[in-house]
């Protein structure tokens, strides 16, 4: 009776990873739309450190993350059990925030002229409180540290409650494993690669300055300049594909959480070719994305107009 009770266990639990495995490239895939984001947005609050303090400030916010997600996870997991009801209309709450998050970075480019002094003064002004000895370099960390935690919360907060959404149904023993598992791993992915991206100029330089052609010298220069020149287009490629993917998740969400536009969207891209029926099923997310995006930012700019009048 104990080899059979024993043997019993193993496979429920046997059967509990296997579904918090399955669950979890689920929601890996579901919420991969926020880490492109994620990570440029990492990656650039740590810009404007001194270089031998980058790795320190990297591994301090991934400490904050870790604290993020552990407040994020308990939350969930008790909305889960008391109060199911609230996890789409936290879903729609959540894709909506990407949406405008994303519209209003879109809507900087676009208005780049109209910001392009600030952020030129911006950005001088953290050249020159790095190279001032006068300036608290200290105090000048752990204001980044916390800005970037707070960058990190909402982010967080956005994947947790995407996941949730996609265990929702789901034993509760499963929906704390799957969550557990996505908060340790992405948080040990994200910023693993953050600290790789800021470090990336780094060894690129070092790589570029080795002296001596023996060996593989010359081809480690080669890719150290390589490195260097890599570096820059990398972060605009990760804001980039951030910002379109903010746009995709978050309108996948609001047309997955509206039955009658999901089912609208469905009609429409049943109709098409077979390989053409998943890209018009993603134009239709990025579209709702946009105007989703466009319609909060208006609102939130007409609230912050009316509450300046006030």
């Amino acid at each position: 009776m104990a080899a059979a009770n024993l043997l019993a266990l193993i496979d429920d639990i046997a059967t509990l990873l296997d579904d918090v495995a399955l669950m979890t490239k689920v929601a890996a895939k579901k919420t991969a739309g926020v880490l492109g984001d994620d990570l440029a947005l990492n990656a650039e609050q740590v810009s404007g450190v001194k270089a031998d303090r980058e790795l320190p400030v990297v591994w301090a916010v991934a400490k904050g993350s870790l604290l993020n997600k552990a407040i994020l996870v308990p939350a969930a997991m008790a909305i889960s059990a008391w109060a199911p009801a609230l996890i789409t209309p936290l879903l729609m709450v959540g894709g909506a925030y990407l949406c405008f998050e994303g519209f209003e970075k879109l809507w900087h480019r676009i208005t780049h002229g109209a910001h392009a002094a600030e952020d030129e003064a911006h950005h001088a002004s953290l050249l020159a409180a790095v190279e001032d000895p006068a300036v608290d370099l200290v105090a000048m960390e752990r204001d980044k540290i916390r800005g970037a935690i707070r960058t990190d919360f909402i982010l967080s907060a956005e994947i947790i409650a995407i996941t949730l959404g996609s265990v929702a149904g789901k034993p509760l023993v499963t929906q704390l494993g799957v969550l557990v598992t996505v908060a340790v791993v992405l948080t040990i992915g994200v910023y693993g690669l953050v600290a790789a991206i800021v470090k990336m100029d780094d060894a690129g330089l070092a790589l570029s300055r080795l002296e001596g052609d023996g060996g593989l010298r010359p081809a480690l220069r080669a890719f150290g300049r390589l490195l260097l020149g890599a570096a820059p287009w990398l972060m605009k490629f990760l804001a980039l594909a951030g910002t379109v993917a903010m746009f995709l998740v978050g309108g996948s969400i609001l047309v997955h959480g509206a039955p009658p536009l999901h089912h609208a969207i469905e009609t429409v891209t049943a109709a098409l070719p077979g390989w053409l029926h998943g890209i018009g099923g993603m134009v239709a997310d990025l579209g709702v994305g946009l105007v989703a995006g466009a319609l909060v930012l208006a609102g939130v700019s007409l609230v912050q107009k009316l509450r300046g009048k006030g």
